[in-house]
């Protein structure tokens, strides 16, 4: 997405920087509300038209172009989230958030492509537990106003009271909205497992995985171990949770076997080690994982190319 401006635009307007600026803060916001970068593109987009569709009066009559600003992208996304449901019901299979891959990977060329600079707009998405996919997996069961309350409250730190004149609630039902999603997302939550542990384990299942060794793969998994993947319909991927360790240690191997010359990278995915699997250089999975006592209890396996975009666009090899 190209910088926001339209014909007509005076660069020299002293308060164009101040709005543009607002652009990053606005991914992140929306990123978080609706886990799907496209559509976080798209809702802040649709927020910067409405501003440049105003009369220079009108916006000069605006206190806080930013508050402006956040508050209609918000109601884009709170709109996107009603819809959003209706949507899954046609999806076919599961459905996960989009997976973002670390941007100091980009810039440093680790992950391949030798780029100086990560390409936009994904670059804008900053990485904390907030964007984890464990966490985003829980904001997907929300209602869209408990999940609006949440993040603009104790992500974003806004007050109850601004939360409200952006929801169209009262600060106090904002508040037992906020409750609501975090006791959600404490009944999910696992421990936090340090970085450098999660690590150490993903890449002996990456080892694991790539010697077809299937008792290393059940020991690195939790016996009671999902793994879920979203191919959209676009591409081959098992429609229902894969459960037990044994039963997703053999959908595996039988992945490996089909396709030969397969090869698996270490990456960021969301803030957290993970996987990505390439064929024939082309990215075709991004794996993310939760952990509980050492051991993989979750692996979400994103295939559908429609969210693999960031990692296939920035030459992620």
């Amino acid at each position: 997405m190209s910088t926001p401006s339209e014909p007509g635009q005076d660069r020299s307007d002293p308060g164009l920087s101040v709005i543009v600026g607002e652009r990053r803060r606005l991914i992140n916001l929306a990123y978080r509300l609706l886990g799907s970068l496209a559509e976080a593109e798209d809702a802040v987009q649709e927020a910067y038209v409405r501003w440049y569709a105003m009369s220079r009066q009108r916006q000069e009559a605006i206190e806080s172009p930013g508050a402006w600003l956040t508050t209609v992208a918000t109601r884009i996304c709170l709109d996107l989230l009603g819809s959003a449901r209706v949507r899954r019901e046609r999806y076919v299979g599961a459905w996960i958030p989009e997976p973002l891959p670390d941007r100091t990977e980009w810039i440093s060329g680790s992950a391949g492509g030798g780029r100086a600079e990560p390409a936009d707009p994904a670059d804008w998405v900053t990485m904390d537990e907030s964007v984890n996919m464990a966490f985003l997996v829980v904001l997907d069961s929300m209602t869209p106003a408990e999940r609006v309350a949440f993040i603009l409250h104790d992500v974003f730190r806004y007050p109850f009271s601004e939360v409200a004149g952006i929801v169209g609630r009262s600060p106090a039902a904002c508040r037992q909205l906020a409750s609501s999603a975090r006791r959600r997302i404490r009944a999910a939550q696992a421990p936090a497992v340090p970085a450098a542990e999660q690590a150490g384990v993903v890449r002996h299942f990456k080892e694991a995985w790539e010697a077809r060794d299937i008792e290393a793969l059940v020991g690195l998994l939790d016996p009671d171990a999902t793994m879920t993947a979203d191919g959209g319909g676009m591409v081959g991927a098992v429609l229902r949770p894969v459960r037990g360790s044994e039963r997703i240690a053999q959908y595996l191997i039988h992945i490996a076997d089909k396709a030969p010359g397969l090869t698996l990278l270490e990456r960021t995915v969301n803030g957290r080690p993970g996987l990505v699997a390439q064929h024939a250089g082309v990215t075709a999975t991004v794996a993310a994982f939760s952990l509980t006592g050492g051991r993989i209890t979750r692996i979400w396996a994103v295939r559908n190319p429609e969210k693999l975009r960031p990692w296939t666009e920035n030459g992620q090899s």
